[in-house]
């Protein structure tokens, strides 16, 4: 039989070219995957108000395509209906309510005693609407009464319940957990740098009240929603606060927050020093540990987390990271990971 060398040699071209085009089409897949999410995850420029928050004084939810006025004293007794009570603590009492078929959430002052809190937090509502905080339909001084947008997935103090129910097993991962702590963080540098100053998250000397501040709407991010408790520092006026005149104890609170006397001095809240906003940034590592969860790839993203986390818990405030800084190391981390798992993904799939 003739032999033919020449179709041995083509066939090996052909063998070649295939490979070379292979390789060619990974290299341009992951290229675009590195455009694609640098321009999704790490934005230029990042604007900390909604393109769909309304003006001052008026507000939209929903299926809303119009921003609404502020819901008056009248509008709330004539239009809105209790439901069921949903929460309770020491300044209000939140009710379950309808306003136009739509849940809304109806928070009422219990105590008279606790009145300026409660005013305090409606007019940290009023100044702070973004998409960092939750939205404010409307209020009524007469009655201290305050109507907000319902989330009925709750706080973060219940999001390990959330994710454990069918409907959102799916949703357990760390790409998602991770996202959850960036929102954290970027309401944590959205009062840090408000539109009315330095603002401290005071009512946060433990983990489940941090997390009870918190709630998670139902298209899984975190908004902002008691702020009974936000004093104002101003370092270069010399303005710096103390959470509550009683003593705080335990080591979720920041070192500078605890009594520096000892226990053979009593505490005294006039020898008590004040402290800056950088007891906030103390919190970040607990609060974005159980964020994070268990899950699969937790652990890969608390090793990328770990120097700014040791950043965070200098015991000198001074030396901590502002929660800008701490925001952009989340995001860049969180930019990397997404990459390096859709290449892994990508390559899988070929």
């Amino acid at each position: 039989m003739e032999r033919h060398p020449f179709r041995r040699g083509s066939s090996w071209n052909c063998l070649l070219f295939l490979l070379f085009l292979l390789l060619f089409t990974v290299i341009f897949i992951n290229l675009l995957l590195y455009v694609y999410l640098n321009q999704i995850y790490v934005p230029s420029e990042y604007n900390e108000l909604d393109p769909s928050v309304c003006p001052r004084g008026y507000f939209k939810m929903g299926m809303m395509k119009n921003c609404s006025p502020w819901l008056s004293c009248n509008d709330i007794k004539k239009g809105v209906r209790k439901l069921k009570l949903v929460g309770e603590g020491a300044v209000k009492k939140v009710f379950l309510a309808e306003w136009k078929q739509m849940k809304v959430a109806l928070s009422q002052l219990i105590l008279k005693e606790f009145l300026d809190d409660f005013m305090h937090g409606l007019r940290m509502l009023q100044s702070l609407q973004s998409r960092h905080v939750v939205t404010l339909l409307g209020y009524c001084e007469e009655s201290n009464t305050i109507l907000t947008e319902y989330h009925p997935l709750g706080s973060l103090k219940d999001l390990d319940k959330t994710f454990a129910l069918p409907k959102y097993q799916s949703l357990n991962t760390w790409q998602n957990r991770l996202r959850l702590a960036v929102d954290y963080v970027s309401i944590i540098s959205y009062l840090h740098n408000s539109p009315i100053g330095t603002l401290v998250m005071c009512d946060s000397n433990d983990l489940n009240k941090v997390l009870s501040q918190f709630l998670l709407t139902s298209d899984f991010h975190v908004v902002a929603n008691d702020l009974d408790a936000l004093p104002l520092v101003d370092e270069r006026k010399g303005i710096l606060v103390k959470c509550g005149k009683r003593e705080i104890m335990g080591v979720f609170v920041a070192p500078e927050q605890l009594w520096p006397y000892g226990p053979d001095v009593k505490f005294s809240d006039d020898l008590m020093p004040p402290y800056d906003e950088k007891t906030d940034i103390w919190k970040i590592p607990s609060v974005t540990d159980y964020l994070l969860g268990h899950v699969a790839g937790s652990d890969i993203v608390r090793f990328h987390l770990f120097d700014v986390h040791s950043g965070c818990s200098k015991t000198n405030p001074s030396e901590r990271p502002s929660a800008q800084i701490v925001l952009d190391v989340y995001r860049r981390i969180l930019a990397l990971l997404m990459k390096e798992f859709a290449v892994s993904e990508t390559r899988e799939m070929l």
